[in-house]
């Protein structure tokens, strides 16, 4: 099976990784990809700064979010590749898990109320609504 882990390096994040390990889904014989997206940042702030740091900020913050992640997998003997992204984050999550043709998409989610997320949104909403792989939700 093919398998997307979304992380955002949250505290759901990590609640998600800690639900997996206890479950049949974790397995070495599965094939897992990490994925975190990183939010574009104001075009103001692009030219400020310019592209070689713009793009020198985006994989920092990536490789940050994605090496203790890999190296808690590698401790429970599953080798994910991984990977990221710039853009909407909810969008770029659904349009990657279908692109890349993967079996099962897995995040961690906030479990805000209906409510809240009407008010403010959500990525799992967006993801939710733009995705055609299953999700699976770990609050």
């Amino acid at each position: 099976m093919k398998i997307l882990l979304a992380v955002d390096g949250s505290l759901y994040t990590k609640k998600m990784l800690a639900y997996l390990t206890t479950h049949e889904l974790f397995s070495p014989s599965n094939d897992y990809t990490v994925l975190t997206v990183q939010p574009l940042l104001p075009p103001r702030a692009q030219a400020a700064v310019g592209r070689p740091i713009v793009d020198q900020y985006y994989t920092e913050e990536a490789e940050e979010l994605l090496a203790p992640v890999h190296k808690f997998l590698l401790r429970h003997g599953i080798d994910a590749k991984t990977s990221w992204k710039v853009g909407q984050i909810g969008e770029t999550i659904a349009k990657f898990a279908e692109s890349e043709k993967f079996d099962l998409l897995i995040m961690g989610s906030h479990g805000h109320s209906a409510l809240l997320n009407l008010v403010m949104g959500s990525v799992v909403n967006q993801v939710l609504a733009q995705c055609k792989v299953p999700v699976l939700l770990v609050r």
